[in-house]
């Protein structure tokens, strides 16, 4: 049964329902209660005498997180599986099989496997469809099969997968994965250190402050830190690895929230480990969140100079609050604020466009502050870097073809064509980048402009009217015209689609250690970072007004 419309109806008593526990409860607690007692009715009535049978669970799942998408993507609800996946995801540490896993409705795609834990060691590469695990078809299950991989340390699992069109199954037992923060830290050369920080969990600072420890120790007197498409994680964690460039009792972060108990001021708490090395910090569109926190508040101290394309600017706070059951809320209760004062979110969720997405907030209702030395810096759209690489901004069209998987799969495919690379000198050419192309065209890909969907429209209302025949001419020519654009768009990316093909196809020979040290001597931000870094005077005046 399609339940979603129905549950339309129930889902503003719903919010009102999950709103129970706030000061709105006691302020206004007649319409509250008047508002449950609505929604307890109505929906002891559906169960009881809608014509089909009725599933509660589903019915108030349906309602929950129907509610719950009018308010912003980071409010969520957990059912018990839920909750413990979010645990897995803030700790990074899980019992499993030890690989990143994308579930799909009748597979699970292994998109990572994690050097020497037990899918690497049992042979499962990137790209492997998982199709059964032990005797239960995935495409059977109604939960999130992902689940299935996890278990007891030491406990087996049998799974079933396609590679390449060829039906496999391997035996593989389980146990603990511990996910490191840091990939990768490494001399780039004599003087100057690399820390790569993928994720904020309970052990981030910690592998940060040993990675810094230890490059000092082999000479590093500046320091490359890279936050690219690290998403973010513990609040704290952020705080305490900014701690370690800045003195103690400094302000890092604030939050404002509607209720008084989270207006909270974030201050470094220890020791620093080093003030005065001259530090780079690299971020890119997939740098949100506490990545956004430790970017952001080191620029606003004229502690770092920022390196990359603008940050994703994710600038609310969240909690989980416990319900029954063993369930959970992950609400937005605040929004952070960096030591200038500036708010780096960049999605307004209060206001919509027609087709219900928020919009994000314009550059010229952005506001300026002033860091620590006087530079201006602004909010309303995540960390501006002080030195923007064009090159790190993936475009619309780039974007487009990552979200349909061709980049994976190409990368998948080229692994089975060629049995080794090598690391240090390995590039894709002309003719593998003509090749790629071809492999779009035959698997149908498809890049639709705005412009082009706004021209379906008129033709689909002039056709309507009678006025298609008029226009057909005109309208051949455009879209003419618009596929000779994307053709343009195909070569006008080509940089930037070799790079990210090399990083997928480097990942599947290598592993995650084995692109961090690609990037080092084949990456244009890290040697960005490095020229300016080996130049003392030029990294000051980015520091200055």
């Amino acid at each position: 049964m399609n339940i979603s419309k129905k549950n339309k109806l129930i889902i503003p008593i719903v919010a009102l329902v999950l709103l129970i526990t706030t000061s709105a409860y006691k302020n206004d607690f007649f319409e509250i209660a008047k508002q449950i007692e609505i929604f307890t009715t109505l929906y002891k009535e559906i169960n009881m005498n809608y014509v089909d049978e009725t599933s509660p669970s589903d019915l108030m799942n349906v309602a929950i997180k129907n509610m719950l998408s009018e308010l912003d993507p980071y409010t969520v609800f957990f059912n018990e599986q839920d909750v413990e996946a979010s645990r897995i995801n803030s700790t990074g540490d899980y019992t499993g099989i030890g690989a990143t896993i994308k579930t799909l409705k009748d597979r699970l795609i292994v998109i990572e496997p994690f050097k020497d834990y037990p899918a690497d060691r049992a042979g499962l590469k990137a790209g492997d469809e998982i199709l059964k695990v032990d005797n239960i078809v995935v495409a059977d299950f109604q939960n999130d099969a992902g689940e299935l991989l996890q278990g007891s340390a030491g406990s087996k699992v049998s799974v079933t997968y396609r590679r390449q069109g060829e039906i496999k199954s391997v035996p593989i037992t389980r146990q603990e994965v511990a996910v490191k923060a840091v990939p990768l830290y490494k001399m780039v050369n004599k003087t100057i250190g690399y820390v790569a920080l993928a994720k904020f969990t309970r052990t981030a600072s910690q592998e940060v402050k040993n990675a810094v420890s230890y490059l000092k120790a082999e000479g590093a007197e500046q320091l490359v830190f890279d936050l690219r498409g690290n998403p973010g994680g513990l609040l704290i964690e952020a705080i305490n690895i900014v701690n370690l460039f800045v003195p103690k009792n400094e302000v890092i972060v604030t939050t404002k929230s509607k209720v008084d108990k989270y207006n909270k001021t974030y201050k470094t708490r220890n020791e620093p480990l080093d003030i005065q090395i001259p530090l780079v910090v690299l971020i890119d569109g997939g740098s949100a969140s506490a990545s956004e926190i430790v970017s952001g508040s080191l620029q606003d101290l004229d502690r770092a100079v920022i390196i990359g394309s603008r940050s994703f600017g994710k600038g609310l706070v969240q909690r989980p609050k416990p319900l029954s059951y063993g369930t959970q809320l992950k609400v937005t209760i605040s929004r952070y604020f960096t030591p200038s004062g500036r708010c780096i979110q960049a999605l307004d969720y209060k206001k919509r466009d027609e087709n219900g997405q928020a919009i994000r907030v314009r550059e010229e209702n952005y506001n300026s502050f002033k860091t620590k030395n006087g530079r201006a810096v602004f909010d309303g759209g995540g960390v501006m870097p002080d030195i923007e690489l064009t090159e790190s901004e993936i475009s619309e069209f780039t974007k487009d073809i990552i979200k349909q998987n061709f980049v994976f799969n190409y990368a998948t495919n080229y692994y089975y064509e060629n049995s080794t690379i090598d690391l240090n000198t390995f590039k894709l050419n002309d003719a593998d980048f003509s090749d790629f192309i071809d492999y779009l065209k035959q698997n149908n890909f498809e890049f639709k402009t705005k412009t082009e969907t706004a021209l379906n429209s008129v033709i689909k209302i002039a056709k309507e009217e009678g006025f298609d025949e008029d226009l057909s001419s005109s309208y051949t020519a455009m879209v003419k015209d618009i596929n000779a654009i994307k053709d343009y768009e195909i070569n006008n990316n080509k940089s930037q689609l070799l790079v990210l093909l090399e990083n997928e196809i480097i990942l599947r020979y290598f592993y995650r250690e084995g692109l961090y040290k690609y990037y080092l001597s084949n990456n244009n931000e890290i040697q960005k970072a490095t020229d300016i870094l080996l130049d003392l005077d030029k990294y000051n005046s980015y520091l200055k007004p």
